[in-house]
């Protein structure tokens, strides 16, 4: 090596560090590629994502050439600062434990961290352009790789492990995909992150959550004089009622106000043709998801259904509505009876109604009352104290102080709730 110019040995051990660190920043960046990105990329016709696609099909060769690659370079720089090393400094055993220390500073700094950094920070502005030289460096080195993996292959069946197709985003649970809708914060409207949110719990929250209590549902009852039913269909708040006959135990149906109105306008309205614009009755038992719950509307043709206990007993009403506002938040105009659930009072805190969900108390007024339990504000004083509480009881439940205002009969009427103290 004596007749090797001293610049040239430098030269070529400055190209050997560059080639361990185009190998170091390709590893990287090809593993840290977003592969749902990667995807997108490749749909839209991204030369470099489309062949930085094809490498990851096999990360096993594609691991393999960039090692095998990295590895040679290392070896030949490691040599060759020997041999720079020994020129200079003479032949003696310091002075090759002084190049080693040196290649090693050099290897980890310039070809090691510092372009694995740079990999991994921007991995799609680094990969997607290499790709174009990775397909040929691995075609370059195909004849080691075959070497090698004739012992690489019998340790990994050893080992059962059997390289495959990686190219394919991961599978993800719900779980993980509402963290990435969260982390998408910076690109999406609030508005729409908190729509898709609300879209993963549709499984988890049933119609018990949503509907109207019993005790609040706007229904007509076919035994009343025709005149008072046709007073209170005019003056209705919703677009369709509940039918019944005596009680809410013999439902009828549902009817549209709309076709009631027809009827009254060519003065055809009688019970025997109210009776024959009655839409049968729709029931749908009580725990059932509101996923299941909106596909249900989707098959039958209809936008409300009485939930029923395991017992057939009539426990509320749910709308296609209720559950489009459990995605999409409140957009419809309710009647006063479900309005005049909650007033603000002056000093901050709230008059609510007992039969109020708690679900609607906190999407509506940002509170934080368990929802694994009772469903109305009255069930959850109950459930808590055990008993019907006398008016001017207080009690604290999830923080916020609770102060009973008015009791009837088995339930709690009113409730003044405060915020959370603080402190």
């Amino acid at each position: 090596m004596e007749d090797i110019p001293l610049w040239a040995e430098l030269v070529t051990l400055f190209v050997l560090l560059l080639l361990s660190a185009y190998f170091s920043i390709a590893e990287t960046a090809m593993m840290a590629l977003n592969r749902y990105r990667l995807n997108h990329l490749v749909a839209q016709g991204h030369g470099g994502a489309r062949r930085a696609a094809n490498l990851l099909k096999r990360t096993d060769k594609l691991l393999g050439a960039i090692l095998i690659g990295n590895t040679l370079v290392i070896a030949a720089a490691t040599t060759i600062t020997g041999l720079v090393a020994v020129r200079l400094l003479g032949e003696d055993k310091l002075v090759y434990a002084i190049s080693t220390v040196v290649i090693s500073f050099l290897i980890i700094i310039f070809s090691e961290i510092t372009p694995k950094v740079i990999g991994a920070t921007y991995p799609e502005r680094v990969a997607l352009p290499l790709a174009y030289v990775l397909g040929p460096t691995m075609r370059l080195l195909e004849p080691v790789s075959w070497f090698v993996n004739l012992f690489v292959q019998p340790l990994l069946a050893l080992l059962r492990i059997k390289p495959g197709d990686h190219s394919e985003a991961p599978k993800l649970t719900a779980g993980e995909i509402r963290t990435l809708v969260l982390e998408s914060s910076s690109f999406m409207p609030k508005k729409h992150i908190t729509i898709l949110l609300n879209l993963f719990d549709l499984e988890a929250i049933t119609v018990d959550d949503v509907m109207v209590p019993r005790n609040h549902i706007e229904a007509v009852d076919l035994s009343a004089p025709l005149e008072q039913m046709q007073q209170q269909i005019a003056t209705a708040h919703h677009r369709r009622l509940l039918v019944y006959r005596g009680n809410l135990d013999d439902v009828v149906g549902t009817l549209r106000v709309r076709d009631v109105l027809n009827l009254v306008q060519h003065e055809e309205l009688t019970k025997e043709r109210l009776e024959e614009i009655i839409r049968g009755p729709y029931f749908v038992p009580a725990g059932t998801p509101l996923f299941s719950q909106m596909q249900n509307f989707q098959e039958q043709k209809d936008r409300l259904s009485l939930v029923v206990d395991e017992y057939g007993e009539l426990m509320g009403l749910v709308t296609l509505e209720d559950i489009l506002e459990e995605i999409i938040g409140e957009f419809t105009t309710q009647s006063p009876l479900q309005t005049g659930g909650y007033v603000r009072q002056p000093d901050g805190s709230y008059l609510v109604e007992g039969a109020t969900l708690l679900r609607e108390l906190n999407r509506k007024l940002g509170f934080n009352f368990p929802l694994n339990g009772p469903k109305t504000l009255n069930g959850l004083i109950l459930e808590h104290l055990q008993t019907i509480p006398e008016p001017s009881t207080s009690v604290k439940i999830a923080g916020y102080p609770l102060e009973i205002v008015q009791t009837q009969g088995r339930a709690v009427k009113a409730v003044r709730v405060a915020p959370p103290a603080t402190g």
